[in-house]
């Protein structure tokens, strides 16, 4: 087993199912705003990729007060029913206490508002396994992943080149374009040919596939990507 490597895991869709609240809230929102609503199924590509990006396209403007208030009715469902309907995915806990107590160093990079993972962290009792979470601002700053990976670069202390853990096209461009390797998930919302296509260095079909990965990773593995 080599040293302990240090992992940035995304939220939605890599360790909790949030795909029904979120697309529950986007359907009010679109409700609200008088707009056509599409099925909940149809809506799985809005689980990941920023909020205000996704809306953008659903109404099919940019005007800034439009997005303003599809956000705004967006959160007036998600905090208060929205951010709860998640559920954690099959061997996520236990795959995150084998991967403390093997010695890793575990972190949150998540388009959603700080404040909303670590509730939901919180609420499912995996915060103490993450040494911080980073996430977007709430005024929409910071909620592309290559911005995030950056912050989380620039703020903590790490001892190597850490690798990106997402299940979306968002977290491997974003992992690459800091000079990260990235790991693309099998069991989230991005489809197997999105994160190929996307060049993912590796896909896991399993936490137990991760935290092999994981204990057998020589330091090597976090050469900067090219």
């Amino acid at each position: 087993m080599g040293a302990g490597v240090e992992l940035l895991f995304d939220l939605d869709g890599t360790l909790t199912d949030s795909g029904p609240g979120i697309t529950r809230c986007i359907q009010h929102a679109l409700d609200a705003l008088g707009q056509p609503v599409p099925s909940m199924d149809e809506l799985r590509w809005c689980v990941g990729p920023p909020l205000r990006g996704s809306f953008a396209r659903l109404v099919g403007t940019s005007e800034a007060a439009v997005l303003d208030r599809a956000v705004g009715l967006y959160r007036e469902r998600f905090e208060s029913v929205g951010m709860f309907e998640n559920a954690v995915y099959p061997g996520v806990e236990a795959g995150l206490r084998r991967l403390r107590a093997a010695g890793h160093r575990l972190w949150v990079v998540t388009s959603k508002p700080h404040p909303y993972a670590r509730k939901i962290l919180d609420h499912f009792e995996l915060s103490d396994a993450f040494v911080s979470v980073y996430g977007s601002e709430l005024t929409g700053e910071n909620s592309e992943k290559t911005d995030l990976i950056r912050l989380a670069l620039a703020t903590e202390r790490f001892e190597g080149l850490p690798a990106m853990i997402g299940d979306r096209r968002q977290d491997i461009d974003g992992a690459h374009a800091n000079g990260l390797r990235a790991l693309g998930v099998l069991w989230g919302y991005g489809s197997r040919a999105e994160l190929e296509a996307a060049g993912s260095d590796r896909l896991v079909t399993s936490m137990e596939d991760l935290c092999d990965w994981a204990d057998q990773s020589p330091s090597t593995h976090f050469a900067i990507w090219k």
